[in-house]
C-alpha cells in the first residue's frame, strides 16, 4: 500500500479545557458562612451575664451554663435559621423562632420592602422615562461625572452619619446604575458609590440615633458628648472613601479593560432590543415627565419619612432609641411621619400603581410588571435572610455572651491608648455576628463603658472607638444584609468587591486606631 493511500493515524484527542475555579455566588457564600458559624457554635461554650435593671450585661458576672439545645435541636436550628432569619420573633428569654410572641427579629420587613421596590422599578422602567432622563442627565454631566460620584457619596455618607441611612439605599441602585453606566463607569463604581458612601457615614456616625444614640443611652452620656472627634473622623474617612472610588472610576473610564467587573453586554438579541440605546437628543414625553415626577416625589418622601428628626436635633442622655422597632426615645416633632418598612413597602406599591395609571397601562400589563419586578428581587431577598440567619444561630445557642466575655477579657487592664485601640479591634469580629449597630451597642456598651472608667478613658471616646470597629466590619461583612443585598442588586461579585475595597479597609483601620489612640493619650 502506497503512502498516499495509507490510512492516516488517528488524531490525538484535544485536551480538555481546564475548569477555572470561580468564587461562589452570594447565596452560596452566605450558606457556607452560616454552616461555619453553626459548626463553631458546637465548640464555643454557652454562657450568660447577669443583667442590670435596663437589661444590659454587668461586667464580671459571666458564667458558663449548659447548652440550651440538645444535639437534635442544634441540627434543627441550622435547618430553620434561614426561616427564623426571615420571620423570627424574639421572646423574653432571648430565643428566636416563628412560634413565639415578641419583637420581630427576622428580616421580613426588609424583604417585603425590596420586593415592593422591584415592583415599582419594573413599572417605572417600562415607560422608559428613567432611561430617557438618565440619558439626558448623562449628556449634561459627560465631562463632570466625577462630581456626581463625589456628590452622591458625600450625601449618602451624611445621611448614614446622622440617621443610619443604609437599608434605604436599596432603592437607589436601579436609578443610579444606568446613570453611571451611561457616564462610562462600571457597576463597581455605581455599587461602591452607594455602599461606601452610606457605610462610611455609618462607621463615622455623629448623631445617628440607632448607633451613637443607643450606645450613649447604654453608657449614660449625652449623644452630643464627643461629637467634635466624630465629626473629624467623618470628614477624614468620607474624604478617603470618595478619593478611593474616584481614583478607580477615572482609571476605568480611561481604560475599560481595567474594570474588575466588566461592562454590561446584552445576552441575546431580544435583550438587546429591549434595552436599545436612547438616541442622543431624545426628549421626554408628557407621560414620561409625569412618571419622573412621581419617582422623585416617592424617593423624597421615603427619605423624609424615615429620618428621626427629633432624635437628631433634640436627643439628650437617657433611654436609648430602639433600632429593632425603629422607635425613638424622644417625643417626635409634629411633622415627623415615623415610617418604617411596612409603610415604605406600601409607598412603593402605591407609587407603582400611580405610575401605571399615569402611563395608561392596562390592568393585565400593570399586574404582570409588578409581579415580574418583585420576582427579580428574590435573589437579594434570599441573601438577606441567610445573613440574618447567622445572628439567629448565635442568639439561640447562648454563645454571644461567651464572645462578649472574651472581648471583656481582652480589654480589661489596658492603658488608655491601648484600651481604645483594643475596643476598636475586638468589636470588629463581634460586628460580624451582630451587624445591627443598635443590637451590638446594647450588648457591648454596658461592659465597655465601666471598663473605660478604670482605664481613664471617657465614655464618649469608648463609644467612638466601638463605632469605628463596628462600622469597619460592616464595610466587608458577608453577614451585613445592606452590603450583600446591595452587591446582589448591583450584580457585583462579593469576591471582586473584596479585591477592590481591601486597601481602603486597611487605611480606615489605621486611621481609626491612630485617631482614637491619640485622643485617649491626650485626655
Amino acid at each position: 500500500m502506497s503512502a498516499t493511500t495509507a490510512e492516516a493515524p488517528p488524531e490525538a484527542p484535544a485536551p480538555r479545557p481546564r475548569r477555572r475555579l470561580r468564587f461562589p455566588s452570594a447565596i452560596t457564600t452566605l450558606a457556607i458562612v452560616m454552616v461555619a458559624v453553626w459548626v463553631a457554635a458546637l465548640f464555643v461554650p454557652s454562657g450568660t451575664y447577669q443583667l442590670d435593671a435596663d437589661g444590659g450585661p454587668i461586667p464580671g458576672t459571666y458564667t458558663q451554663v449548659p447548652s440550651p439545645l440538645t444535639g437534635a435541636e442544634r441540627v434543627e436550628q441550622l435547618l430553620l435559621s434561614p426561616v427564623n432569619g426571615l420571620y423570627g420573633l424574639i421572646n423574653g428569654d432571648g430565643v428566636v423562632d416563628t412560634e413565639t410572641v415578641g419583637h420581630l427579629f427576622g428580616s421580613i420587613g426588609v424583604v417585603m420592602f425590596i420586593m415592593a421596590l422591584g415592583a415599582f422599578i419594573s413599572v417605572a422602567f417600562s415607560t422608559r422615562s428613567l432611561e430617557v432622563g438618565v440619558s439626558r442627565l448623562a449628556d449634561r454631566l459627560r465631562d463632570r461625572g466625577w462630581l456626581l460620584v463625589a456628590a452622591i457619596m458625600v450625601l449618602f455618607s451624611l445621611l448614614g452619619s446622622t440617621m443610619g441611612f443604609s437599608v434605604e439605599t436599596f432603592g437607589f441602585y436601579p436609578l443610579l446604575i444606568p446613570l453611571f453606566l451611561a457616564l462610562g463607569y462600571d457597576r463597581m463604581v455605581a455599587a461602591t458609590a452607594i455602599l461606601l458612601g452610606a457605610l462610611t457615614g455609618s462607621m463615622a456616625s455623629t448623631v445617628n440615633p440607632f448607633s451613637i444614640g443607643v450606645a450613649s443611652g447604654e453608657a449614660g452620656v449625652s449623644i452630643g458628648d464627643g461629637i467634635a472627634l466624630r465629626v473629624l473622623l467623618w470628614v477624614v474617612l468620607t474624604t478617603m472613601a470618595v478619593l478611593f472610588v474616584l481614583r478607580y472610576a477615572r482609571r476605568v473610564r480611561r481604560d475599560p479593560g481595567t474594570s474588575l467587573v466588566g461592562f454590561d453586554q446584552p445576552a441575546d438579541e431580544d435583550e438587546a432590543d429591549e434595552h436599545e440605546a436612547i438616541p442622543p437628543g431624545t426628549r421626554l414625553t408628557r407621560t414620561q415627565t409625569w412618571v419622573l415626577v412621581v419617582t422623585v416625589l416617592t424617593f423624597a418622601l421615603m427619605i423624609f419619612s424615615v429620618i428621626p428628626w427629633s432624635s437628631i436635633f433634640g436627643s439628650t442622655g437617657g433611654p436609648a432609641d430602639d433600632g429593632l422597632t425603629h422607635q425613638t426615645a424622644t417625643a417626635p416633632y409634629w411633622f415627623e411621619l415615623g415610617w418604617w418598612f411596612p409603610e415604605l413597602t406600601m409607598l412603593f406599591v402605591v407609587a407603582a400603581i400611580v405610575v401605571g395609571l399615569v402611563a395608561r397601562m392596562g390592568e393585565g400589563k400593570l399586574v404582570g410588571l409588578i409581579a415580574r419586578g418583585a420576582a427579580d428581587m428574590i435573589g437579594p431577598a434570599i441573601v438577606i435572610l441567610l445573613a440574618r440567619g447567622v445572628s439567629v444561630i448565635m442568639t439561640n445557642t447562648d454563645t454571644l455572651d461567651t464572645v462578649l466575655h472574651a472581648m471583656e477579657n481582652a480589654v480589661t487592664g489596658a492603658a488608655a491608648a491601648a484600651f481604645t485601640a483594643l475596643v476598636t479591634i475586638v468589636n470588629i469580629p463581634l460586628a460580624f455576628l451582630i451587624p445591627s449597630s443598635s443590637g451590638h451597642a446594647t450588648l457591648a456598651m454596658p461592659l465597655l463603658a465601666p471598663l473605660g472608667d478604670f482605664a481613664g478613658v471617657s465614655r464618649s471616646l469608648v463609644i467612638t472607638a466601638f463605632q469605628m470597629g463596628h462600622g469597619l466590619m460592616l464595610l466587608f461583612a458577608p453577614t451585613n444584609a445592606v452590603l450583600v443585598g446591595g452587591l446582589a442588586i448591583a450584580k457585583v461579585g462579593y469576591d471582586k468587591y473584596l479585591r477592590f475595597v481591601w486597601p481602603l479597609l486597611a487605611a480606615n483601620l489605621v486611621v481609626a486606631i491612630v485617631v482614637v489612640g491619640i485622643a485617649a493619650a491626650t485626655g
